[in-house]
């Protein structure tokens, strides 16, 4: 099992209903930084995302954040971080992130973490990196995700190596158990 020193955080900018998610947010934020991870994230401090960025760095992580230029009032651009780049284009801020990680991990969100996710496992499929790209997610929140995914391979869609390419984590014992 390789060491994983950074990990992108794609996640809602949402705290969502199920308090349960906010609650995995925090509890990530404060693994990496317990465990010497460096978060990278969009930058924001709203949501899931601003969740775990402020647990890192109130437990002595180190993060940084990538937000465009455009989003700073929106998603409110988190203070304190080790380093916040602000970029002009949300394809910058992916590229970015991709190149700050050693590996991604998705927390609950809407279309723009299902991006962020999507392309991750695109550039994966396509060999542009290899880097680990887990799930996780309280109360099965990535379920529906998974039965798509199983559908597309059943159609015949997927490639002979999605289910390695993506790992749904039972829970933040898994992610510890990772970061070893």
């Amino acid at each position: 099992m390789t060491r994983i020193p950074s990990l992108c955080l794609f996640c809602g900018s949402r705290a969502g209903r199920d308090p349960a998610h906010a609650a995995t947010a925090q509890a990530l934020g404060i693994l990496l930084a317990e465990r010497g991870v460096k978060l990278v994230y969009g930058g924001g401090a709203v949501g899931l995302m601003g969740i775990s960025a402020r647990a890192a760095k109130a437990a002595g992580g180190q993060v940084v954040g990538v937000i465009p230029r455009t989003l700073m009032r929106e998603e409110i651009a988190q203070v304190g971080l080790d380093e916040l780049i602000v970029v002009e284009t949300l394809h910058e801020r992916k590229a970015l992130m991709h190149l700050h990680s050693d590996a991604f991990i998705a927390l609950p969100g809407s279309i723009g973490t299902l991006d962020e996710l999507f392309e991750a496992l695109t550039w994966r499929e396509l060999s542009i990196h290899a880097k680990p790209i887990l799930l996780l997610g309280a109360n099965d929140y990535w379920a529906p995700f998974m039965t798509l995914l199983r559908h597309l391979d059943a159609q015949g869609f997927a490639p002979d190596d999605l289910f390695d390419i993506v790992e749904e984590l039972p829970g933040l014992e898994a992610l510890a158990e990772r970061l070893i």
